[in-house]
C-alpha cells in the first residue's frame, strides 16, 4: 500500500509513541478549532481521502472526524510547521467541532492573563 512520499517522512518529527500534533483550523476564518494527533496512516488518509482522520489516543483507534456526529472537517491543506513536529490542517467545518458541543475546543477554556 503506498504511504506518504519519502520526503514528507523523512521531515516528520514525531513523539515517542510515532504521533504528530495536528492543531486544526477553519480555513477562512483562521479560526483555531481544536488539537489531534497523527501517525503516519492518519496523515496518509487525510491527504488522500480530503476528510480529516485523526489517530485517538485514549481509544488507540483512528477516526474520521464527524463519522458518528456529522460534523465533518473537509481538508482543504495541510501545512508541516518549520520543525517538523506540528501539522497545521486547514478545513472546512460542518457543525460544532469539539466534542463538547462548542464551536471550537477553546469556547470554554479561557484563562485571565495578568501583566505587571
Amino acid at each position: 500500500m503506498p504511504g506518504l512520499a519519502p520526503a514528507l517522512t523523512e521531515r516528520l518529527k514525531r513523539t515517542p509513541d510515532g504521533l504528530v500534533a495536528a492543531v486544526v483550523q477553519q480555513h477562512d476564518t483562521g479560526e483555531v478549532l481544536m488539537l489531534a494527533w497523527m501517525d503516519d496512516e492518519a496523515l496518509h488518509r487525510t491527504l488522500t481521502s480530503g476528510r480529516a482522520t485523526y489517530w485517538s489516543r485514549s481509544r488507540q483507534e483512528y477516526w474520521v472526524k464527524g463519522e458518528t456526529s456529522g460534523h465533518r472537517q473537509w481538508v482543504r491543506e495541510v501545512r508541516l510547521d518549520c520543525d517538523g513536529d506540528t501539522l497545521l490542517v486547514k478545513v472546512h467545518q460542518e457543525g460544532p467541532a469539539c466534542h463538547t458541543g462548542t464551536r471550537t475546543c477553546f469556547d470554554d477554556g479561557l484563562i485571565e492573563v495578568t501583566t505587571p
